[in-house]
């Protein structure tokens, strides 16, 4: 055999062997994509809960005034998650909603934002039924931060806008500030530029929560949810995040669920959950003074404390 021989037959299997290994590679795609729509498709047929009425109301002005009026709640029938909730929080005051894991605390947040219906009662903001209000209404209404701060596969910047698309570079920085994240953002390479990572794992868990409260600020909303948003932080973060939250709640009406009872004080009424139900309001002074369920709650969370 000759070396040209030698070549021809080498360049004849290598054209040969190429189309033939990209086939198999798009058979691996067409397998791969097959299951990635199965689950896509999954999630589109899925029954829509939440659906806004024919004639949805709108908010042109908003006070922030909200009120739970015998609401009740259930996510599977017969095991009630909440009973009988009555609450007012009057405009740009704070209610701080405290019990046992299992009480219903989240959940009464959550119905503010719609997230759930109330299977009976009404959550009102200015008394209109958040039922009643169009759903870009009650998102520019109602702001939530919760324990896990979800972010983009994005820049930072594009994870801020995500609350308001039009927002100017000078409304982000201003947004990251009142978050005090903006120092850590200028410092980056990229700046806001910087990509964050699938779920945010470039990001600590207090640097993802600061994001998602720079976030809230730009929408600015008149009433605002904290979920847990500092219970998953070390004590540090943690005075770094309250710092921000309690920037961000100055003037807004404010319901803050809370796991540790120390961030929740001065609240302007307290709010205590049993199993679903109301059993103790007042401020931090008046609960101290009836020696109940809070003062339960309180010695398990600061035993030290209190002992002194």
């Amino acid at each position: 055999m000759s070396v040209g021989t030698l070549v021809a037959f080498t360049t004849l299997q290598s054209s040969l062997f190429n189309p033939l290994n990209a086939l198999m590679r798009t058979g691996v795609q067409i397998q791969s994509s097959l299951a990635l729509f199965a689950r896509i498709f999954e999630y589109l047929d899925l029954p829509v809960d939440i659906r806004e009425r024919p004639d949805p109301v709108e908010l042109p002005q908003v006070r922030g005034h909200v009120r739970f009026e015998g609401v009740d709640f259930a996510y599977e029938p017969g095991s009630p998650t909440l009973t009988d909730v009555t609450l007012d929080v009057p405009a740009g005051s704070t209610l701080a909603v405290v019990g046992a894991t299992g009480s219903g605390k989240t959940t009464l947040g959550y119905l503010v934002a719609r997230l759930y219906d109330a299977d009976r009662g009404r959550v009102t903001i200015d008394r209109v039924d958040v039922r009643d209000l169009s759903l870009a209404a009650l998102a520019r209404t109602v702001g939530v931060v919760s324990q896990e701060a979800y972010l983009l596969h994005a820049s930072i910047a594009d994870n801020l806008r995500f609350a308001k698309p039009d927002a100017t570079d000078e409304e982000l920085v201003a947004a990251a500030r009142a978050a005090r994240i903006h120092d850590l953002i200028a410092a980056l390479p990229d700046g806001y530029d910087t990509v964050v990572g699938e779920r945010g794992y470039r990001f600590s868990g207090g640097e993802k929560q600061r994001l998602a409260i720079a976030r809230t600020v730009l929408r600015n909303p008149p009433v605002l949810v904290l979920d847990e948003a500092t219970s998953a932080l070390d004590t540090r973060t943690e005075r770094a995040v309250q710092e921000a939250l309690d920037d961000l709640s100055a003037g807004r009406t404010t319901i803050t669920v809370a796991h540790r009872l120390s961030t929740v004080r001065h609240a302007d009424r307290i709010a205590v959950l049993d199993r679903g139900r109301v059993v103790e309001l007042g401020r931090h002074e008046e609960l101290l003074s009836q020696d109940g369920r809070y003062v339960e709650l309180l010695v398990a969370d600061e035993p030290l404390t209190l002992a002194a």
